[in-house]
């Protein structure tokens, strides 16, 4: 009886293990991109000027602080059915007219790696939208509605900086 509760147990515990360790390693992301017939210094000074973006972004934007390397932001993110969900973000990268980088999360458990990602094309600029997600919490959430989120928040962008123009 001993060893088949020895054997339960350490079994139980390699199955676990394997799972967690599995989780960790669990990855999603999402990803969109547009061309905005801007300058990436006009796109950048409406990524900067987080007081504007309730104006254009409906999905993720700052509710308290300022965009500025190393600062922690209080976003609000709006799920598709309209919910906040409030998060926190650290500015882990900043270089003007080229990447704004955010993180946050509890690593292990759920993370993410959130960027703006700015190319200068000609006249225009190409503006990426990429975040990751990793930890045991992306096999729990869903997150399929964030690519078409950031999607129509690039559109959302483009129109802006165009009517500032």
């Amino acid at each position: 009886m001993k060893v088949l509760r020895s054997k339960w147990i350490l079994g139980t515990g390699i199955t676990l293990a394997v799972f967690l360790l599995l989780a960790a390693q669990t990855e999603k992301s999402a990803h969109a991109e547009i061309i905005i017939e801007a300058s990436p210094d006009l796109v950048w000074s409406v990524l900067m000027d987080e007081k504007s973006y309730p104006d254009w972004n409906n999905v993720l934007f700052p509710a308290t602080g300022k965009i500025k390397e190393g600062n922690v932001l209080d976003y609000k993110l709006i799920t598709p059915a309209g919910e906040e969900i409030d998060i926190d973000m650290k500015v882990k990268a900043l270089i003007p007219r080229k990447l704004l980088n955010q993180q946050g999360g509890v690593p292990g458990v759920f993370t993410y790696n959130h960027r703006y990602i700015l190319h200068e094309k000609g006249k225009n600029t190409r503006v990426v939208i990429h975040e990751d997600f990793r930890g045991i919490g992306v096999l729990f959430i869903d997150l399929t509605w964030l690519q078409p989120a950031y999607a129509e928040l690039n559109h959302s962008l483009r129109e802006y900086v165009l009517e500032m123009k």
